[in-house]
Formats: structure tokens, sequence, C-alpha cells
């Protein structure tokens, strides 16, 4: 099932973090990520253990990384959020109500 790794990145809530800090402020580097997941939630992870993260977000879709310079710069992707809401939350459209 291909929601299967956007089920896998959501479960663990450092990734949710970085979500929800990419939600706020898109096109973030990974300094700028580990920045503020120290700042704003008093996480001390090192710059390794949020790349492992990153990857596991981009694996899943959720994070898009694009290159400016020697930069990468990452993207938050909502498409697959947006699948499986759409999956659960759209009203059947025959009608059947179990």
């Amino acid at each position: 099932m291909a929601d299967d790794g956007v089920w896998k990145a959501l479960a663990d809530p450092t990734r949710r973090l970085i979500l929800d800090e990419l939600a706020e402020c898109d096109g973030q580097s990974l300094s700028g990520i580990c920045a503020r997941l120290a700042t704003r939630h008093a996480l001390g992870l090192t710059r390794q253990a949020v790349s492992q993260h990153l990857a596991v977000l981009e694996a899943a879709g959720l994070v898009w990384v694009r290159r400016r310079g020697r930069y990468r710069l990452h993207d938050l992707n909502t498409a697959p959020l947006e699948r499986i809401a759409a999956r659960w939350l759209t009203p059947d459209p025959a009608g059947d109500v179990p």
C-alpha cells in the first residue's frame, strides 16, 4: 500500500514537529530546521538525527528537496496527506452508510 510510508513518517512525534515547522516556514535548510527544533521545542537533536528524520519524510513524499547553491532546502508536500484525507473524509458517492 502506497500510504504505508506516510503512516510510518507520521508515527514519530519529532517528524510531526519537523512537518509543523515546514508548514510554518517552507524552504528551510537542515541547519534552519535544527535551529528551530532546538529553540522552539527544546530538542537537542544532532544534525545527523534530523537528517535521518528528513530522509524518512522525503521517502514518504511529505518533503521535497531542492538545491540552491550548496544548500538543500526542504519544502512541505501535502499531496500524500490530501490523498489520505480524501480516502476517508470524502462522502461515499453511492450514499452507502454502514
